[in-house]
C-alpha cells in the first residue's frame, strides 16, 4: 500500500549542450509503492534516474529522497537505495560471487551476512552454477539478474530498475516480478523503466508518463482502469507520447487488405 513520499521531484530541468532533455518535471512517489516511469526513446527517463540516483546534478528544479536532498555527495543517503542502471556497472573481470562481495562491502555488510545474503541470492536468481564463472560470460539476462542481487544484498528502501527486463526470458521475468512485489509489500519502493508495458500493466502501482520533457501523466493503475472501459496502458502510452509521427511503410510492403 503506497503510504509516505518516498520521492519527490519538483521542476527538474536538465540539459546537454543545446538540448533540453527535461523540462520541468515534477513527480510525488510514495513509500511501497510499485512505480512504473514511461516515456518513448529519449524522452528523459534514465536522465531523471540519474538524477534521483544521484549520479547527475540537475540545472534547476529539486529533488528529494526519502525526505532528503539528493546530490553527488550524499553518500550516507546514496547507501540507503539500490540501483540498476541500463548499462549494468558491472566489472566484467570478477566472478558472480566476487561482485556480490564487492558490492557488500561497498555497504558494510559482515562477513556472515555476505555469505547467507549472496548464497541465497544466488540460488534465488539461478546463478548458483555460475556463481565461480567471470561475468564476461554470462548471457544479457544472467548479468541483469546479477546486476538486481548487487541492488538488494544492502536491503534498500528504494530501488531503482532501468530496463529490468530487457534481455530475460518469461520464466526469470515472472521471477522477479513476484520478487518485486514482494519487496513492496513490505515497505520497499521500486521505481523503474520499462519498454515492456504488458508486464508494468500487470506490476506496478501507479505510472507516470514522461513526453516532451515533462510528466504528461501520472496516475494510479486501478482509477485509469475504474476510468475508461476497454483500458490500455499501451493505448494512453501513444495517444501521450511526444512522438505523433504518421507510422511508416516499407515501399515494397504493398497495401494491407
Amino acid at each position: 500500500m503506497c503510504d509516505e513520499t518516498a520521492l519527490f521531484t519538483e521542476q527538474l530541468r536538465k540539459s546537454y549542450g543545446q538540448k533540453e532533455v527535461l523540462k520541468g518535471v515534477s513527480l510525488t512517489v510514495r513509500r511501497g509503492c510499485l512505480f512504473g516511469f514511461l516515456g518513448p526513446n529519449g524522452a528523459g527517463k534514465t536522465t531523471t534516474m540519474s538524477i534521483l540516483t544521484g549520479i547527475l546534478l540537475p540545472d534547476g528544479g529539486s529533488v528529494r529522497v526519502l525526505g532528503e536532498t539528493m546530490t553527488p555527495d550524499r553518500d550516507r543517503l546514496r547507501r540507503r537505495i539500490g540501483a540498476v542502471h541500463d548499462s549494468l556497472g558491472l566489472f566484467e573481470q570478477l566472478t558472480g560471487e566476487e561482485h556480490l562481495a564487492f558490492s557488500a562491502s561497498l555497504y558494510g555488510l559482515g562477513r556472515d551476512q555476505l555469505r547467507a545474503r549472496s548464497a541465497e541470492l544466488l540460488e534465488l536468481f539461478s546463478l548458483e552454477e555460475a556463481a565461480t564463472a567471470r561475468i564476461q560470460t554470462y548471457s544479457h539476462g544472467m548479468k541483469k539478474k546479477l546486476a538486481l542481487a548487487c541492488a538488494l544484498i544492502h536491503d534498500p528502501e528504494v530501488l531503482f530498475l532501468d530496463e529490468p527486463f530487457e534481455g530475460m526470458d518469461a520464466l526469470s521475468a515472472r521471477l522477479v516480478m513476484d520478487n518485486l512485489r514482494a519487496l513492496a509489500r513490505r515497505g520497499q519502493t521500486i521505481f523503474l523503466t520499462s519498454h515492456i508495458l504488458e508486464l508494468v500493466e500487470k506490476l506496478c502501482d501507479e505510472v507516470a508518463i514522461l513526453a516532451d520533457g515533462r510528466v504528461a501523466l501520472q496516475q494510479d493503475l486501478a482509477e485509469l482502469r475504474s476510468q475508461q472501459s476497454a483500458f490500455s496502458l499501451e493505448e494512453i502510452f501513444l495517444q501521450l507520447s511526444a512522438d505523433r509521427r504518421a507510422p511508416a511503410r516499407l515501399s515494397w510492403a504493398g497495401d494491407q487488405q
